[in-house]
């Protein structure tokens, strides 16, 4: 009994320092930080282009939060740093009592509208409006999130102080707090790079490559001679991939073309060469090329050239889609070169897809232009995402232009794509930047979920490239400049799919659209980055010059794949792991 009641005191003191603890760092906040802290928490509650969870919601408000009160914090050191004159004690209190209230009051309000401004997006997406954004969540999770950035905040500050307290014994102090400062910079990120990022890394490597491997059985090996896989395949099936055997498995049959076509229809092929299949990206493009002659895919009507996502993933509504347009008479072709999703990939291993599509489009189309013209297939290129972005890079304009391809159909570019981006800023006057307009758009094209902004009938050159985007996509439309200046999508009139009450902040609007690239995938079909196999529909007539269905029977085939695709999106959360992102 007397044990525990020595607990008991233990206990209570423990308790009782570490809320004298808290008080003291409450009270030690600066009121300047504290009024742009909560602008910036009342910026980061208004809506941008996805959906948020009361989760991602409290969570943004907070770290926006934090950074308002750093800016705070410096202009007021900075303020006194320079001598400039100070407000006396009673002028500051009468200031810090107005500044209270205020902060008070703005917070209420915009709380009170979060639920508003999160319909706003949810009403342009067709999804179910909330009846609430749970702002004591919000705030309970946001004043975490703050406290955790205040703590890191106020370490690095302690540390700076160190290191300058120790240098300045023997050179100036303004210098010593200028050296305390880099020092501290410099030791905060290297254990934050070295230490934390790579042992975050190293463990989601091993998870992505554990996934991997994983043999489904639901997905058997293929038997027949002609699949990629096969046991007469040069493909082995183990070495496939998850995503390769995916890839492989997946699509439609002739029969099932057939059916829906009401005509006679091939089996179309898909081949798909994983990592684990040869050590270099050109011993890997070799055999994907062997293994697309053993199935004899030239003598296809279309061969396309697929630049997967990060993980090797290739979006079904994609391929489904052009394959029902020439009644199975396509031929496909893509090779992994990451098995981690595509943020991962393109921080960690960004030279390794442009690397791969490149060897994978030299050894194809190489072999392609000593076909004769009049025999071989058109040859295509295709990318979503992150595979749109080295798609872009696999083919070189000069190399092609004596023999080109037939075109490119690229879906949600990222805003790092060199040719997306430099087309978007030289579109046509007058034109928006959600879609634009590119000179006399005989060589490409843009298309959103309303179809392109040209005629059907509009002349095309000798090469057909279209990009498939969504003004929702913060993947596509993302960028850093957006921390200080108002992005031009956002310039009236706006895409279908964005909210009317969206506005731009600076640096606010660049954090929550960093968040939005986040959680991009999950939208639903059609809007973000998740993209309908109806659009695909239209990209597809466009860039293969499909002439040969009436607007009606195009009309039904949407329809259906529709219906297959959200289905099958509804009855499995694993079917698109990446979705592209």
């Amino acid at each position: 009994m007397r044990r525990m009641t020595k607990d008991s005191f233990a206990r209570e003191d423990a308790l009782k320092s570490f809320a004298w603890f808290i008080r003291r760092q409450l009270l030690s906040l600066s009121g300047i930080g504290l009024m742009l802290g909560v602008l910036f928490f009342a910026a980061a509650l208004t809506p941008t282009l996805i959906p948020r969870s009361y989760l991602t919601q409290g969570a943004l408000a907070g770290g926006c939060f934090a950074i308002g009160y750093f800016a705070g914090v410096l202009w007021r050191r900075l303020w006194h740093y320079l001598e400039l004159p100070e407000p006396s004690a009673r002028a500051r209190s009468i200031a810090n009592a107005l500044v209270a209230a205020g902060c008070l009051l703005v917070v209420i309000v915009a709380l009170g509208r979060t639920a508003e401004w999160q319909n706003s997006i949810r009403a342009v997406m067709k999804m179910a409006p909330v009846e609430t954004a749970h702002p004591l969540k919000v705030c309970l999770i946001a004043l975490l999130t703050f406290i955790v950035l205040l703590m890191l905040g106020r370490l690095f500050a302690l540390v700076a102080g160190v290191l300058a307290a120790r240098t300045r014994r023997v050179i100036p102090r303004k210098v010593a707090n200028v050296i305390g400062v880099l020092v501290a910079g410099l030791l905060f990120w290297s254990i934050a790079s070295n230490v934390l990022v790579r042992t975050a890394f190293n463990a989601l490597d091993s998870s992505f490559r554990e996934l991997d491997v994983l043999l489904e059985p639901e997905r058997p090996q293929p038997t027949a001679s002609d699949r990629t896989g096969s046991p007469a395949s040069l493909v082995k099936w183990k070495e496939l991939g998850r995503m390769g055997r995916r890839f492989i498995a997946s699509g439609p049959t002739a029969a099932e073309i057939g059916t829906v076509t009401g005509r006679p229809a091939h089996d179309p092929v898909r081949v798909y060469v994983g990592l684990g299949s040869r050590a270099t990206a050109q011993a890997r493009a070799r055999l994907a090329l062997d293994e697309l002659k053993r199935q004899h895919s030239f003598e296809r009507k279309v061969l396309i050239v697929i630049t997967p996502t990060g993980t090797g993933w290739i979006d079904p509504s994609a391929m489904d889609t052009v394959e029902y347009l020439h009644h199975g008479d396509v031929a496909s072709v893509a090779m992994q070169y990451s098995y981690l999703n595509s943020p991962l990939s393109l921080l960690f291993q960004s030279e390794y897809g442009a690397e791969a599509a490149r060897a994978l489009f030299a050894e194809i189309y190489g072999y392609w232009t000593t076909l004769p013209k009049d025999k071989r297939p058109k040859l295509y290129l295709h990318g979503l995402s992150l595979g749109a972005l080295n798609s872009e890079k696999s083919a070189e304009l000069f190399e092609t232009i004596g023999d080109p391809i037939a075109g490119a159909l690229w879906s949600g570019a990222p805003f790092e794509s060199r040719i997306w981006r430099s087309i978007t800023a030289n579109r046509n006057p007058g034109t928006p930047a959600w879609l634009p307009e590119f000179r006399d758009s005989r060589f490409v094209r843009f298309m959103n979920q309303n179809g392109p902004t040209v005629p059907p009938d509009t002349p095309w050159g000798p090469m057909r490239v279209v990009y498939l985007q969504y003004a929702s996509d913060a993947i596509t439309f993302f960028a850093y400049r957006d921390a200080y200046q108002t992005p031009a999508w956002m310039s009236a009139p706006r895409g279908p799919d964005v909210s009317p009450e969206l506005r731009w902040y600076p640096l606010v609007t660049m954090l929550q659209l960093a968040l939005d690239m986040a959680v991009a995938t999950n939208t639903p079909m059609g809007f973000g980055h998740v993209f309908a196999p109806e659009h695909y529909v239209d990209g597809w007539v466009a860039v293969t010059d499909v002439h040969d269905w009436s607007n009606e029977a195009l009309a039904q085939l949407k329809e259906q794949l529709a219906a297959k695709a959200r289905k099958t999106s509804a009855g499995s959360v694993d079917d698109d792991p990446d979705r592209g992102g």
